[in-house]
Formats: C-alpha cells, sequence, structure tokens
C-alpha cells in the first residue's frame, strides 16, 4: 500500500507493539502528529509539559514493563530537550526509541530555523543513531531500531526523520517483528570453571546488579543463591532482583550500602557478580575493592569484563539463560560458619535512624507497610533516592526504578507517570527531594490533564540535602548555594497544577496521608517537612575502600 512517511512510522509503532507514546509536537514533526491523529484509538499519546519529562517517562514506562519506551519531539529545542533523558536511559541500559523531525533535507547544514544535528549530539549517549533522508529506507529504520533498543544490553536508539520525509510517499509492506536472540558466549570449560569456584569457595558472596532485573532472572537468582548457599547484596539498579525480606538478603552495598554488605564483600573469598557493572559507587577504592576474593563477572555486555575490576572467571551472556546453564550442573554448597558470621553482622550493624521525629526513612517504612511492599516506586537523586533504597523492602523486580548512573535530578515525576501508564494497578509512588522536584515539577501538569493517579512525595528540608552532607562533613559546613529557603509553597503549586495535596509536619500524620492519597485515586502531591540536616548512613567516602564505611555512631 501506499503511504506517506509519517503514516509507514505510525504503522511501523503499530507492528512494534508500541501502545503508548509520549511527547510533545512542534513544526517539523506535524505530519507525524497528523498521522497520529487518525489512529488515537489504537496509540495513547501523552502531551507532556516538558520533552525532558517525555523522556523520562517513556523510560519509566519502559522499566516498569520491559517493554521499549518511546518518546517524539520536534527539531531544535525540541530534540535537544530529549537528550537529558537520553543519557538517563542510557547509562541504566533502558529500552527506547526517540524519534525526532528535522528540517526539509535542502535546509539541512544551512543553520536553519529549528535545526540541530540532533544524530551527532547523542552520538555517545545512544546506541546507535539514524537520520532518515529518503522515505524508501524509513520502514527498515524504524524496524532496526527497535531491534537494537531491545537486543543484547538494552539501550536508547535516535531516529531523526527530514519533514519532507515525513510527507514523502512510498509503498509500505507490513512485517511482523521476529524474536530477540540472546546470544551467550562461553564454553562448557568456562561453565564447569565457574562451578569449581563455587565448589570450592568458604565465603561466597552474590553481587546483583541491574542486569539481573533487565534478564528477568528473578527466579534463577533465587536458585542460585540456595545452591551457592551464599549470602545477597545488589546495587541501586539491581533492586528487586532479588527478595529484599530474605534472610540471605544483606542489602545494598557501595558508598551507602549496609555495613553488613560492606564488611562482608571485604572478607569474602569469592565474589560472583550478576549483571553488574562494578560502578565507582560501588567498589570505592578499586585497588581495595573484595581484595581476598577471586572474582566472578556474569554479564551480557563483553565490555564490562575486566574494565573496572579483574575478573577470574567470566561468562558472557543473558544472565536468565546463564544462570539457568550453571544452576543444571551446581551441586547444593553448605557454608554455615560464613552465613553464621553474615547473621552476626545483621544483627550488630542494622540500619537505624532518629526515630523521635519525622523523617525519611519513617516515611519509607510507613509507605512499604502501607502498601504491603506491593508499591511502584520512583525516586529523583540525593538523600531521599537512598533512603528509599535503605527502608523500602522490594521482593519483586521492576519496582523500583531510578537514574543510577546519570544520577539525573528531575528523573523521577516523568518516570512514575510513564510508570504507572504501564503498570495501571500498581500503586506508583514517586519520592523526590525540594531540590529535585523544583527540576521538573510542571509534570504534576501531565498527570492531572489525564487524571493519572500517581503519589508524588516530596522530602522537603528545605536545602539541597545530598550536597549539603558533603559541604558538612568535608567542607567545613560551608553550604555554598545549597540552602533552599524562599517562598515556593509546593501544595500551592500541586493544586494550581490541577492536583490534591497534603503538607506533614509529623509522624502521626504520615500514614493517614499515604491511605487518603491511595484512595484518592489521582493525582496527589504529599510535602513532608524534615529536618535540614538529617544526613544518609552508611556512609564510604568518595575513593575510599568499602571496608572504611562509617556512619552517625562512628562520627560520635
Amino acid at each position: 500500500m501506499q503511504l506517506t512517511g509519517a503514516q509507514i512510522v505510525i504503522e511501523c509503532l503499530k507492528e512494534q507493539g508500541v501502545d503508548t507514546v509520549f511527547g510533545y509536537p512542534g513544526g517539523t514533526i506535524l505530519n507525524v502528529y497528523d498521522a497520529l491523529y487518525q489512529h488515537s484509538g489504537e496509540i495513547r499519546h501523552i502531551l507532556t509539559s516538558h520533552e525532558q519529562g517525555a523522556a523520562h517517562a517513556a523510560d519509566g514506562y519502559a522499566r516498569a514493563t520491559g517493554k521499549v519506551g518511546v518518546c517524539m519531539a520536534t527539531s531544535g529545542p525540541g530534540a535537544t530537550n530529549l537528550v537529558t533523558g537520553i543519557a538517563t536511559a542510557y547509562m541504566d541500559s533502558v529500552p527506547m526509541v526517540a524519534i525526532t523531525a528535522n528540517v526539509n533535507l535542502p535546509l539541512l547544514g544551512k543553520d536553519s530555523f529549528q535545526e540541530v544535528d540532533i544524530a551527532g549530539v547523542t552520538m555517545p549517549i545512544t546506541k546507535h543513531g539514524y537520520i532518515v533522508k529518503n522515505v524508501e529506507i524509513l520502514a527498515d529504520t524504524i524496524r532496526k531500531a527497535f531491534h537494537i533498543a531491545k537486543s543484547g544490553r538494552p539501550g536508547p536508539v535516535l531516529v531523526d526523520i527530514t519533514k519532507d520525509v515525513t510527507a514523502a510517499v512510498c509503498e509500505y509492506t507490513p512485517r511482523t517483528p521476529g524474536p530477540v536472540e540472546r546470544v551467550n558466549r562461553y564454553t562448557k570449560d568456562e561453565l564447569n570453571r565457574v562451578r569449581d569456584l563455587i565448589t570450592k569457595a568458604e565465603k561466597p558472596y552474590i553481587y546483583l546488579g541491574g542486569g539481573a532485573v533487565i534478564s528477568g532472572a528473578y527466579e534463577e537468582v533465587a536458585e542460585f543463591a540456595e545452591l551457592a548457599d551464599a549470602p545477597v547484596c545488589d546495587t541501586l539498579m539491581g533492586k528487586g532482583a532479588f527478595d529484599g525480606n530474605s534472610d540471605r538478603y544483606t542489602g545494598m552495598i557501595g558508598m551507602h550500602g549496609t555495613k553488613t554488605s560492606n564488611l562482608g564483600v571485604s572478607e569474602c573469598d569469592l565474589l560472583i557478580a550478576l549483571g553488574a557493572r562494578f560502578s565507582d559507587r560501588v567498589i570505592g577504592n578499586p585497588k581495595r575493592f573484595a581484595e581476598h576474593a577471586k572474582i566472578v563477572h556474569i554479564d551480557i555486555d563483553a565490555a564490562e569484563i575486566n574494565k573496572n575490576i579483574h575478573a577470574d572467571a567470566s561468562l558472557v551472556g543473558d544472565l536468565k539463560s546463564v544462570l539457568a546453564d550453571l544452576n543444571a550442573g551446581l551441586t547444593k554448597q553448605s557454608n554455615p560458619e560464613w552465613m553464621a558470621h553474615i547473621r552476626e553482622l545483621k544483627e550488630k550493624y542494622p540500619l537505624k535512624y532518629d526515630t523521635s521525629v519525622l523523617s525519611c526513612p519513617y516515611i519509607m517504612e510507613t509507605i512499604d507497610r502501607v502498601t504491603d511492599g506491593q508499591a511502584l516506586i520512583t525516586t529523583d537523586v540525593g538523600q531521599h533516592q537512598m533512603w528509599a533504597a535503605q527502608y523500602y523492602h522490594y521482593t519483586k523486580p521492576r519496582t523500583f526504578l531510578s537514574s543510577g548512573g546519570l544520577g539525573t535530578m528531575g528523573y523521577g515525576l516523568g518516570a512514575c507517570i510513564g510508570a504507572q501508564l504501564g503498570q495501571p494497578d500498581k500503586v506508583c509512588i514517586n519520592i523526590a527531594g525540594d531540590g529535585c522536584f523544583r527540576m521538573n515539577m510542571q509534570e504534576l501538569a501531565t498527570a492531572s490533564r489525564y487524571n493519572i493517579p500517581i503519589i508524588q512525595v516530596v522530602i522537603n528540608n528545605h536545602v539541597l540535602g545530598m550536597v549539603r552532607q558533603w559541604q558538612t562533613l568535608f567542607y567545613g559546613k560551608r553550604y555554598s548555594q545549597t540552602v533552599l529557603q524562599d517562598k515556593v509553597d509546593f501544595c500551592k503549586v500541586a493544586e494550581g497544577l490541577g492536583c490534591e495535596a497534603m503538607r506533614v509536619t509529623a509522624k502521626e500524620e504520615v500514614e493517614p496521608a499515604v491511605r487518603k492519597a491511595i484512595g484518592l485515586k489521582a493525582p496527589v502531591l504529599i510535602e513532608c517537612i524534615i529536618p535540614e540536616d538529617d544526613k544518609v548512613f552508611p556512609m564510604v567516602p568518595a575513593g575510599a575502600p568499602i571496608s572504611e564505611v562509617f556512619d552517625g555512631d562512628d562520627l560520635k
């Protein structure tokens, strides 16, 4: 059939099973939006308040569902406003396709109105990027973009289309997408080498990263932990890949990880990294990281092996299928003394906070209790992010969404909107600090426009909390530009943008507010006022060994 380029874009989205698109229209992408109008019953378009919100919403939709998230923007500033969201997705291996339109082909390279080389701009932060100048290759390009986004280690792909291509006509033939193949690149000898190391280990430790969530290896990880008889820690991105209520679980590892995880990994004789990249925030001083242990690294991306930490053995492949192979030939291990030692560490070094005042840890524990741990939590970046990771027990994958690699302030609200649309039966709650919330709070208007029942919790300490914590500990309490004492009223802002709003100033007000917000089934903001000098502990100074983890008691 003969279709315009714009119609081909929509047909290709339908081919890929896309049901939701986030975006903001403009001049060069008008043809696509006109075609989208004709298919509004098949593809739901969410008009965000800012293109960055569209990118974060597509990201949140992808993380919550495992599908490819899709966002759209016009040329020039519309396209560049997607950049932070694309980079966020790239750093955290999120499958996303960003579709932008550019000026007509004859105007390219002439500094035309709203022209920018968005493919060039995003080259370092995408798995691949295309600029389509010929309608004949448009359909295949979009198909390739989706395949690349979800194959191997997932990530964002950009498709930029000149406006004249969206108007041009050519023959379109529908095609059903084929399955994404997961190719494992290891031998039986390498598999047996890993089994041998596990069998010989007396103090094994499992370190889970985001790859365990992406691969859907929840059941395989649980079986592996039992077979290896090992404790389990996770990274920020690995939350939910292992049951946070399990006796084997020791909490997060790294800069704000638990003392048990940091000390346990520092003592272990075998560290098994599953879908993790040995980030600097996890390993601290690389020369002192797990220095008594042999390292086994299992990851889908061969480039990660030996990049930050030398591995004594490695397996490259999709974690779910790799663990299925590994578990099939692994005899049940028994390490009673090691597991008893880890239990002692957990009893000696529990997470704790000041229970006499309203605090974010108390708020997170209350949300955990009220939702029975079944909510989907998104966060922004900073102290509240760490508290949300520490004090809510994640028992299932894809229930904790946060910007890990890029650390994007303003990520959470858009991501929460996308997640709720992808998982409408979930209670979706975004935890943000007052500094982060200011970045993209206009997306409350998006939530109210479509009556998307998200709960926005603002942890308001009237400062940039994490930066202030560093200024307190390492910069002589010189609070340069981190105090936010001004006249902004977040509750009035939320109401002005069409949402319900509540302010919480005492512990006894938290549970009623959360229960009311859930019951309203509408977008709600809960502002929680906490002390300005609350700190996230435990903590490891940047560049120090994780064995030098300290908390508030140590400072005293």
